[in-house]
C-alpha cells in the first residue's frame, strides 16, 4: 500500500516562514475550506492557498507543482529564500521522507530514517528522483489523474491520441508485470474471499433464478470458448512438435560433435605433415653443410687452402680456422642429430593419428543451430504439458452458481467482484506462464474492466453518456448512439465525466499495483455542477471513505458542504502568508 502521511512547507508559494504541515494520515473525508482575512474574513475564500496544499505535495514527490511554474516561482515572493518542502509516505511498511527545497537547491532522500549513498550528491540527482518514482509506482502526469485531481491539468480526454494511449499502456502496466505475479496472487485470494463471502450473502436471497441462469449461461459460453482456444493452441503445438520431430536431432547433434573431433584431427594431422617436410628441408641442407664443413677440414689438413685451391701457406692461422672448422662441424653435427630426433618424434605424432574417417552428413549448417531445434522441440513439449494441464477457470463459477440457487439477487457486488476475479485470474495465469506475454489480450481483459468501472462510475454520478475504450486504447463518447466530443459536453458534464475516468483509473492501477490512501480533489465540483452532480460525487466520495478507507480532501468554495463531511480543514490567509488550522474539526 502507497500511505502518503504528511506534507509540511516553508517559504513556499503563499506559506511563509512558519513552517506549515497538513497531515494525510487518517480516514477522513475532509472538506479544505479558505479564509482569506486579507480580503474581508469569511466572506472571502479565494486566494488563500488551499491548493497550495497539493502544489505542495506534488512539488516534494516530484519536484514540479501541478501547472508549468517556474521551479523558482514557487519560492514565497516576500521571503524570497530558503523555501523546503517535507513529504513523509510509506510504501510496503516501509518509510521514506523527500526534503526538497530551492535557494539553496536541495534534495535528501531517506528511507527509514537514512539518508541512502552520499547525501551531499543528491541535491541534483536525477538517479535519486528516478528511484524516488520507482517507489512511488507512478510518474507525474498519472500523479495528477489518481491522486491530484483539479481544474488545471489537461483533462486526459483533451490530450492528443498518442498521449492518451501513452498513459492507458502505463495504467494498464503491459510492462513489468512479471514483477506483480505474488502481489496480484495475494490480491486474486482476496477477491476469492470477498466472493465466497458474496455468495454466502446471495443464498439468502430470493426469487433470483432466472437472473442465476442466464448468467450460468454466459459464464458456460466463456467456458466453451476457453476450450475451444485450448484445444487449438494444444493442436498448433502438437504440429509443431511432430513437425521437428522428423529430424533425429540427438543423431544430428553427435554427428555435429563428430565431425568437429574430425576437422580438429585433420587440422592436426596438416600441421604436422607440413612439420614434416620443413624438417626434412632443413636435414638436406644440414647435410650438405656437414659434407662441405668434412671437406673444407679434408682440405686444410691435406695443406689446400678451401678458397682458393692453393698451398695453405699463405693462411696466417692455420690452426685457428682449422679448430673452426672442427667446432663448425661439431654444432652442425648436434643440429642434425636434433632434427633427425624431432623428424622421428613428428612421423610417430602423424602415425598415430592413423586414416581419418570421412564427414558425417548433418541436416543443419552448425551445431548451434541443432542445438536450437532441440531447444525448441523441448519448450514446446513443456509448454504442451502445461496447455493441457490448465484447468478450466469457469467450471468451478459454474458449479457454485448451480448448487446456490439465487433468486432476486442484486448482482452489483456479484458482477464486480466476478470482473475483478476473472481480472486477476487471467493476469496470474500470464504472468506464471513460461510463454511470452500477449499484449492484445492483456489489453482486452484490463480494457474490459476500465469500461465496465467507468460505467459503473458515471451511472452513479447521473451521467447519461456512454464512455467505452477499444481494443486499439482509442476511446468514444456517445448519447443516446450519437458520437460527441469532449468539448461539445457541458462544463458540469466533463467535471463528472473527468471524475469518472478518475476514478476508474484508480481502480485498475489499485487492482494491478497497491491500494492509495489519498485522494484530492480540487474545486472540480465547485464549477458547473448541478446540485444533483454534487450529491452524487458526495455518495461515490463517501462510500470510498467508508468502505475503502480512502482520506479524501475536498478543496471547495462550497460552505454548504460543511455538514456533509466528518472534517474541516481551514486555510487562512493574513498578512499575506497562508497558515492552516491544524486544530481539525470533526462534524457530526
Amino acid at each position: 500500500m502507497l500511505k502518503i502521511k504528511n506534507v509540511s512547507a516553508k517559504n513556499f508559494m503563499s506559506i511563509g516562514a512558519q513552517t506549515q504541515a497538513v497531515n494525510f494520515d487518517q480516514c477522513q473525508l475532509t472538506l479544505v475550506l479558505g479564509h482569506n482575512l486579507d480580503l474581508g474574513g469569511d466572506g472571502s475564500r479565494n486566494g488563500t492557498g488551499k491548493t497550495t496544499i497539493v502544489n505542495a505535495l506534488s512539488y516534494g514527490l516530484y519536484g514540479d507543482a501541478l501547472t508549468n511554474i517556474r521551479k523558482d516561482n514557487l519560492i514565497n515572493k516576500t521571503n524570497g529564500k530558503a523555501m523546503i518542502v517535507s513529504v513523509e509516505f510509506e510504501k510496503d511498511g516501509v518509510a521514506y521522507r523527500i526534503e526538497r527545497g530551492r535557494r539553496p537547491n536541495t534534495l535528501k532522500f531517506f528511507v527509514d530514517g537514512t539518508e541512502p549513498g552520499d547525501g551531499e550528491q543528491q541535491g541534483d540527482s536525477r538517479e535519486t528522483q528516478k528511484e524516488i518514482e520507482k517507489i512511488i509506482g507512478f510518474p507525474h502526469e498519472m500523479f495528477k489523474q489518481l491522486i491530484a485531481l483539479n481544474t488545471y491539468t489537461e483533462p486526459f480526454l483533451s490530450l492528443k491520441a498518442n498521449d492518451q494511449r501513452a498513459m492507458i499502456e502505463q495504467l494498464l502496466g503491459i510492462t513489468e508485470l512479471s514483477l506483480k505475479a505474488d502481489i496480484l496472487k495475494e490480491l486474486l485470494k482476496v477477491t476469492k474471499d470477498r466472493i465466497k463471502e458474496e455468495e454466502i450473502r446471495i443464498t439468502a436471497v430470493k426469487n433470483s433464478n432466472e437472473r442465476v441462469e442466464r448468467n450460468i449461461k454466459e459464464i458456460e459460453s466463456r467456458g466453451k470458448a476457453w476450450s475451444k482456444t485450448k484445444g487449438d493452441k494444444v493442436a498448433d503445438m502438437q504440429t509443431s512438435i511432430d513437425t521437428l520431430e522428423e529430424i533425429d536431432i540427438q543423431r544430428e547433434i553427435d554427428n555435429h560433435k563428430a565431425n568437429a573431433v574430425l576437422k580438429e584431427s585433420t587440422d592436426m594431422k596438416a600441421t604436422l605433415n607440413t612439420e614434416l617436410e620443413r624438417i626434412s628441408t632443413s636435414l638436406i641442407r644440414s647435410n650438405k653443410k656437414l659434407e662441405t664443413l668434412k671437406s673444407n677440414l679434408q682440405k686444410a689438413k691435406d695443406g689446400v687452402c678451401p678458397a682458393c685451391e692453393q698451398s695453405t701457406a699463405h693462411l696466417d692461422t692455420h690452426e685457428e680456422y682449422t679448430n673452426g672448422l672442427v667446432k663448425d662441424i661439431d654444432e652442425e653435427t648436434v643440429y642434425n642429430q636434433e632434427l633427425l630426433t624431432r623428424q622421428t618424434e613428428v612421423g610417430e605424432a602423424v602415425s598415430s593419428v592413423g586414416e581419418l574417417p570421412d564427414e558425417a552428413d548433418t541436416f543443419y549448417n552448425t551445431l548451434e543451430d541443432a542445438l536450437s531445434h532441440k531447444h525448441n522441440l523441448d519448450t514446446l513439449k513443456t509448454n504442451l504439458d502445461e496447455k493441457i494441464n490448465d484447468i478450466n477457470p469457469y467450471d468451478d463459477q459454474i458449479d457454485s452458481l448451480k448448487e446456490t440457487g439465487l433468486e432476486e439477487i442484486n448482482f452489483e457486488e456479484m458482477n464486480e467482484l466476478t470482473y475483478l476475479k476473472e481480472h486477476q485470474e487471467f493476469l496470474y495465469k500470464l504472468l506464471t506462464s513460461k510463454d511470452s506475454f500477449i499484449r492484445k489480450r492483456i489489453i482486452d481483459q484490463n480494457i474490459a474492466y476500465l469500461n465496465h468501472r467507468l460505467a459503473y462510475y458515471l451511472d452513479k454520478l447521473g451521467l447519461p453518456h456512454e464512455v467505452k475504450f477499444s481494443s486499439d486504447l482509442s476511446v468514444e463518447i456517445t448519447e443516446y448512439g450519437r458520437d460527441l466530443d469532449f468539448d461539445n459536453l457541458s462544463r458540469g458534464e466533463r467535471n463528472r465525466l473527468i471524475l469518472g475516468l478518475s476514478w476508474s483509473f484508480r481502480d485498475i492501477y489499485e487492482s494491478l499495483n497497491h491500494p492509495m490512501n489519498l485522494l484530492c480533489i480540487d474545486e472540480l465540483i465547485d464549477s458547473g455542477m448541478d446540485t444533483t452532480g454534487v450529491e452524487n460525487a458526495l455518495a461515490v466520495l463517501k462510500k470510498m471513505h467508508r468502505e475503502q478507507g480512502k482520506n479524501i480532501f475536498l478543496i471547495s468554495h462550497k460552505e454548504e458542504l460543511v455538514g456533509r463531511v466528518n472534517n474541516v480543514l481551514t486555510v487562512i490567509k493574513e498578512g499575506g502568508f497562508t497558515s492552516y488550522n491544524t486544530d481539525t474539526e470533526y462534524v457530526n
